[in-house]
């Protein structure tokens, strides 16, 4: 279970990252140990097709990594992590390797690990120093780089890039 749950939340990391256009994740944080906690865990088996279930107050931290949401469902096909489902007002804090902090908030994250891609949904909100992305929908495929957002029944996407050198 916890190498799932390291899986994707280094991953989510690195996307919020790459989709605001700076600089990577803190890259020394993936040797760190990694925390889980959660008021109540529902596993059924531990087998290769296995899903786990965490609810309340679920916290995961990983170095200067740290994740919380309501809820987390993470499966398994074959032995290996396939699919996190995030859900309940999940919110993600990491330092750079520049120095810089990512914020990031979104009503529910779906991580796809086969297809390697994430999809934010419900009031995105993504910060960090030099600049701010929100929409309702934001969709980031980790293999081809390819970011996409928009709001679903005509919502906007709304950006803020601040120069170099701004407070």
């Amino acid at each position: 279970m916890p190498r799932s749950s390291e899986t994707i939340a280094s991953l989510l990391a690195v996307v919020l990252a790459l989709s605001t256009g700076v600089a990577i994740a803190r890259s020394s944080d993936r040797n760190k140990p990694m925390d889980i906690d959660a008021n109540r865990s529902d596993c059924d088996g531990m087998g290769a097709n296995a899903s786990c279930t965490l609810t309340g107050n679920v916290s995961i931290v990983q170095g200067t990594l740290k994740v919380n949401a309501a809820k987390a469902v993470i499966h398994q096909a074959g032995g290996e992590p396939s699919r996190a489902l995030l859900s309940g007002g999940v919110t993600l804090q990491q330092e750079m390797d520049d120095g810089d902090r990512i914020n990031a908030s979104a009503a529910n994250v779906d991580y796809d690990l086969r297809t390697e891609s994430m999809v934010f949904t419900g009031n995105v909100v993504i910060h960090q120093d030099r600049g701010s992305l929100n929409g309702e929908r934001v969709v980031y495929n980790l293999k081809t780089g390819q970011l996409q957002s928009g709001g679903e029944g005509g919502g906007r996407v709304k950006m803020r890039i601040l120069p170099k050198g701004a407070p």
